[in-house]
C-alpha cells in the first residue's frame, strides 16, 4: 500500500462517519487474499494491533518522531456497540490510527473508565507480554535514535544471535519500551532471512511489522488455538539462549521456545514459551481492554459461528457479548475473544 497515495478521511468525517474502524479490526494494513485463501470460518488476515496508552497525544508523539509512524487519523468512541464489544459499560475512547509501511497499530486512550497501569514490575517472561517487531535497515543508526530520545532500554543493548541457532542466525534485535511501559523491538534481517520487502527499504530508517509477539505457557495449547482452530500455518521455529537472549530479553537464564504462524496476508504471530525460567506470571484474570497491559490483536475471517465454537473449544474466553455489528458499516460483524493465555484477539467479517 502506497501511504502517500491513500485517501484518508478528515477527522472530522472519521469522527462521525467512520469511527467504527479505528477500534474494528477491518482497518487492516494489507488486503485479505482472495476468496480461495481460507477455507471457510478460517483466517484469512492479520490486521492492525492495538494498545491502551494513557495519554494519546504524547503517545502519537513518541511512534511519530522516534519510530516513524505516520498519523493516519483520529476519533472518539463510545455508545451500546462498542461496551458490549469490550465488555465495558459507559467506555469513552479516543483513538489515533497509525501507519508504518505496509502495516498499522492504534492507540487507544480510554476516558472513562479508567484502566490501571502496566506493572512496575513486569517482565520479558510474564503472559501478558506482547510486543510488535519493528524492522529496521539499519540497526546502528536505530539504536542510536532510540538512545538520542532517551527511550527506556530492556535489552543490554542491540544482540546479534549466534551462527550455531541457523533458523535466527544473524538476526539483530532489540527491546525497549514505549512511554506507558509497553515493550518493542526492532529487529534487522540478514540478507538470508525476513521478507523481500524487509531488504528494499534501505532508503527509510523503519520499514513496518513483521510480527507481533505474545508470551505462551504451553505452545502446543496455543497451536490448538491459533493454528487448529483459527487456521493460521506455522512458517517457522527455534530455540533461542544464552547469552545473546538473556541481555537481549533482559531475563537472567532465558531459554525460549519461538513457534511463527502466519495468515494469508498481514504480520505474523509469534509465540515466545520461556522453557526456562518457568516463573513468568500468568495475565490478570480480570484485565480488560482499558488497562495499560492489553493489547488486542485483529484477525480477519470469512465467519464468526464456526471460530467462535472451535475457539471455545481450544481454550478461547468470550469478551463480547456476542458478535456485534459497529456502526458506519466498516464490518459484517466483530467479536473479542481471549486465548488460553489471555490474549486479546479480536475477529471481524467483512
Amino acid at each position: 500500500m502506497d501511504l502517500g497515495r491513500e485517501p484518508f478521511e478528515p477527522v472530522r468525517r472519521v469522527v462521525r462517519r467512520g469511527a467504527a474502524a479505528l477500534l474494528c479490526a477491518v482497518l487492516l494494513a494489507v488486503s485479505p487474499a482472495g476468496p480461495s485463501a481460507a477455507e471457510p470460518g478460517t483466517v484469512r488476515a492479520v490486521g492492525t494491533v492495538a494498545l491502551a496508552v494513557e495519554d494519546l497525544d504524547r503517545s502519537v508523539a513518541f511512534y511519530t518522531s522516534v519510530l516513524d509512524f505516520v498519523e493516519i487519523d483520529r476519533g472518539e468512541l463510545a455508545g451500546a456497540p462498542y461496551e458490549r464489544l469490550e465488555g465495558i459499560a459507559g467506555l469513552r475512547v479516543r483513538v489515533a490510527r497509525l501507519a508504518l509501511g505496509d502495516e498499522r497499530i492504534t492507540l487507544q486512550e480510554y476516558l472513562t473508565p479508567k484502566g490501571r497501569p502496566v506493572p512496575a514490575d513486569s517482565r520479558g517472561n510474564d503472559r501478558w507480554f506482547q510486543h510488535v517487531a519493528v524492522i529496521t535497515s539499519d540497526m546502528d543508526r536505530a539504536y542510536a535514535r532510540l538512545r538520542a530520545a532517551h527511550v527506556r532500554a530492556a535489552s543490554s543493548a542491540p544482540q546479534r544471535l549466534p551462527d550455531w541457532n541457523a533458523n535466527a542466525a544473524g538476526i539483530r534485535a532489540y527491546y525497549f519500551r514505549d512511554p506507558d511501559g509497553h515493550y518493542l523491538e526492532i529487529l534487522q534481517f540478514p540478507p538470508d532471512k525476513g521478507a523481500a520487502k524487509w531488504h528494499a527499504g534501505a532508503s527509510r530508517l523503519f520499514l513496518g511489522i513483521d510480527h507481533t509477539a505474545i508470551v505462551v505457557r504451553d505452545t502446543e495449547v496455543s497451536l490448538r488455538f491459533y493454528r487448529d482452530a483459527l487456521g493460521m500455518r506455522v512458517v517457522g521455529g527455534s530455540e533461542n539462549y544464552g547469552p545473546e537472549q538473556e541481555r537481549l530479553s533482559g531475563v537472567a537464564g532465558a531459554h525460549v521456545r519461538i513457534t511463527t504462524l502466519r495468515a494469508p496476508a498481514g504480520p505474523g504471530i509469534e509465540f515466545l514459551q520461556y522453557l526456562a525460567p518457568a516463573d513468568g506470571r500468568s495475565a490478570p484474570a480480570d484485565e480488560r481492554a482499558n488497562d495499560l497491559v492489553s493489547w488486542q490483536t485483529t484477525v480477519a475471517v470469512d465467519e464468526l459461528p464456526g471460530p467462535l465454537g472451535a475457539l471455545r473449544a481450544a481454550g478461547a474466553s468470550l469478551v463480547s457479548t456476542g458478535p456485534v455489528t459497529l456502526p458506519g458499516g466498516s464490518a459484517d460483524g466483530a467479536v473479542v475473544v481471549r486465548d488460553p493465555d489471555g490474549h486479546a484477539i479480536e475477529l471481524v467479517t467483512r
